[in-house]
């Protein structure tokens, strides 16, 4: 079984039915990423060039037909960042910053084998985000990307020209120590091992018939 199959314990995460402070029993310091602010954006862009590496199977037959885009993770990789506070608003700052998107690609080649290569896309981002004041440890700006596209053409050897659905979140995180209050530590159920259950039903059988 596992937490959600009818495990019957309350030192298990779930919906709290009663008095949500019966139970609290310390405050516990935990080890976490604390997120400052975060806001998304989503758009649709149009003619992205993807110059495709790491071929494979290796040495297509060429034209290759484009299948599918999608992002290889959900972890962008920030560059060229700058962060510069806001005079006329207190604790927010003009964030700018490229976003790189791993990508995947699926192709056919000119005898219909399928393939796959990666690329990578690079987005600016220049938005207003609320920022931590001075401290001894660092805040970090960090994204989460997203990319789709199932539309695109073939415009060069090993160059797709392609339109795709992307999503970016960036958030500004601190790792912290957080004092926060605890039930304690969770019980952990035993593993239901899956099984076709090809007797379910026959061992339930009385020995003999009544």
């Amino acid at each position: 079984m596992s937490f959600f199959c009818n495990f019957q314990s309350d030192k298990c995460p779930g919906q709290i039915s009663g008095n949500p402070v019966n139970g609290l029993c310390e405050k516990v310091c935990v080890q976490v990423k604390k997120v400052f602010d975060a806001c998304m954006q989503q758009s649709q862009l149009n003619n992205i060039v993807l110059d495709i590496t790491n071929l494979t199977p290796a040495n297509p037959t060429y034209p290759l037909t484009f299948i599918s885009a999608k992002s290889l993770n959900s972890t962008g990789v920030i560059s060229n960042l700058t962060v510069d506070p806001l005079s006329e608003r207190p604790n927010s700052a003009r964030v700018r910053a490229d976003v790189t998107i791993p990508v995947s690609v699926a192709y056919t080649d000119a005898n219909g084998v399928e393939g796959a290569a990666t690329a990578s896309v690079t987005v600016t981002k220049d938005v207003i985000l609320n920022i931590p004041s001075a401290s001894i440890m660092p805040y970090t700006v960090e994204a989460v990307v997203s990319l789709v596209s199932t539309q695109g053409t073939y415009t060069g050897e090993n160059q797709f020209t392609i339109d795709a659905c992307v999503s970016i979140i960036l958030k500004i995180v601190m790792d912290v120590e957080l004092l926060i209050p605890s039930y304690g530590y969770a019980a952990i159920p035993p593993c239901q091992e899956y099984t076709q259950e090809v007797c379910a039903g026959f061992f339930e059988l009385p020995m003999y018939p009544e």
